[in-house]
């Protein structure tokens, strides 16, 4: 038997098949070829009307179903990740009522903030532990205050991944760990979020029937099968926001495992049993895809907006013909420090490791008789690390320090200068593996639809690749790098 996953991005939507049996990938598309166009009307919005995720994730898994000829019969389950913290509004025949606002919208962050201060910071982060900032129900709120009659005609509030399991099913469906990153869930009661819900004037009844993220959550509809070219027999068992889900994928699953990403934006993810936050909501902790009531299994997520941005807008600076490999190349002829060259990355939206704090990106210390073209692109890349390094600082008084970092080899972490970056200035070993947010999907269906007998079996076939270790010998000249780097934070955020 064959397992599909589907991960739905705001860039684009990759769909992946493994056989059951083996663990092995054996076809795998993403659409569109170019990025999936993201709407901004004003400065710092950020929305996508959610057809667009359909009609790539048709488009990947007809590719995927051509190259692998698989019998639909033989597709046992269907496991969604899904971009986090995204508001889609449906109204009684499920139909969307306005473009989905993502996850790198902030026009909600003044909301967040006026709540958290009018509930009470401390019986906030005890309760929610996050404030709730520009997440899920603040950008609910907006909508309230902005679009009040478009909010009138609101059934139910959903996910992104809830939407496409809605579009497979028909079933109107969410889950705790789908709503703690919305922060519209009470950890300290395990309920809803009364209190931001009674501050928000939100009524229960716009939250969808709640799901375990592991389990049978329905069987695709005969309308959904059709216009896939699957089966009526196919179940969908499971759904998990893209971080927690990339952590999955990792088998990043017990307490003091870390995860991390290195794509459009940058994450690192690790796992606490322990109820805990970050005193400024700087770092946020939200359910983990094996979160229950009766064992704590909560996510800490550092998540920094400019990442692979930076490095991608860079490459159109520097000539569009240049590859990326060419750009690790330049930059690892360049040595540690890039010269005295520092890049701060933040050019991608408000970051919550700043207090929610739009700074921008700022390049200090050129030189215009020394510095060259490597030197940009390697600063670049220190600038990014950097930045993991400020929050993992802060992940690191709530409990999370990172021994050992696992990550996909893809996106930023394909550069040896990244990589050793990361390494020498945080002191962690960083082991890279064969899998993506695709088939953490695929293996979490196995998993939710009873096809494994366990997680452990699940990842018999996941591969290390490769494994670095910090090399002791330059660590001095990584922390030096690190502290005038962060001394020109420091200048920018006061």
């Amino acid at each position: 038997m064959y397992l599909l996953g589907f991960d739905i991005g705001s860039s684009s939507v990759k769909v992946s098949l493994l056989d059951g049996d083996s663990g092995s990938c054996i076809a795998s598309s993403f659409y569109p070829k170019q990025e999936m166009v993201i709407s901004a009307h004003r400065a710092g919005w950020a929305e996508q009307d959610p057809q667009l995720w359909w009609e790539n994730l048709k488009l990947a898994l007809a590719d995927v179903l051509k190259e692998s000829r698989v019998e639909p019969e033989k597709i046992d389950s269907i496991g969604i990740s899904y971009q986090m913290h995204g508001l889609v509004m449906i109204d009684k025949t499920q139909n969307v009522l306005r473009p989905s606002i993502i996850w790198c919208d902030s026009r909600a962050t003044a909301i967040g903030d006026k709540a958290f201060t009018q509930i009470g910071e401390q019986r906030c982060l005890t309760n929610l532990l996050n404030s709730p900032g520009n997440f899920t129900a603040s950008k609910l709120k907006w909508v309230k205050d902005n679009e009040p009659e478009l909010f009138e005609k609101v059934y139910k509030i959903m996910l992104p991944g809830d939407w496409i399991a809605m579009k497979l099913t028909g079933e109107i469906q969410t889950t705790v760990s789908g709503l703690s990153e919305g922060i519209m869930w009470n950890f300290k009661e395990n309920k809803l979020a009364d209190l931001l819900f009674d501050t928000y004037g939100f009524s229960h009844d716009i939250i969808p029937e709640i799901v375990p993220t592991f389990g049978i959550q329905g069987t695709l509809s005969a309308k959904a099968a059709n216009e896939l070219g699957l089966s009526v027999k196919t179940k969908i068992s499971y759904r998990a926001g893209d971080q927690p889900n990339n952590a999955l994928s990792l088998n990043v699953l017990n307490p003091g495992e870390i995860a991390a990403t290195a794509g459009t934006s940058g994450v690192v993810y690790g796992v606490s049993d322990e109820v805990k936050y970050d005193s400024q909501s700087r770092v946020n902790t939200f359910a983990h895809v094996n979160y229950s009531d009766e064992k704590a299994r909560l996510g800490v997520l550092l998540c920094i907006n400019g990442t692979g941005i930076l490095n991608a807008w860079l490459k159109r600076m520097v000539g569009e013909n240049i590859s990326y490999e060419e750009m690790n190349k330049l930059a690892a002829d360049i040595p540690i420090g890039s010269a005295g060259l520092t890049i701060l990355p933040f050019g991608n939206g408000a970051e919550r490791v700043l207090n929610n704090k739009n700074i921008g990106s700022m390049f200090n210390g050129i030189n215009f008789n020394i510095h060259k073209k490597g030197h940009l692109l390697r600063a670049a890349q220190e600038g990014i690390v950097f930045s993991f390094k400020y929050g993992m600082d802060i992940m690191e008084t709530i409990g999370i320090n990172a021994k050992v970092i696992r990550a996909g080899k893809a996106n930023m972490f394909l550069s040896p200068v990244f990589r050793a970056t990361l390494a020498g200035v945080t002191g962690a070993t960083i082991e890279l593996y064969n899998t993506d947010g695709s088939e953490g999907a695929a293996r979490g269906a196995g998993i939710g639809s009873g096809y494994y007998k366990n997680h452990d079996e699940a990842f018999l076939s996941l591969k290390k690749l490769e494994t670095i270790d910090p090399d002791n010998s330059k660590a001095e000249d990584y922390n030096n790098a690190y502290k005038k780097w962060e001394t020109e934070l420091k200048k920018a955020i006061q």
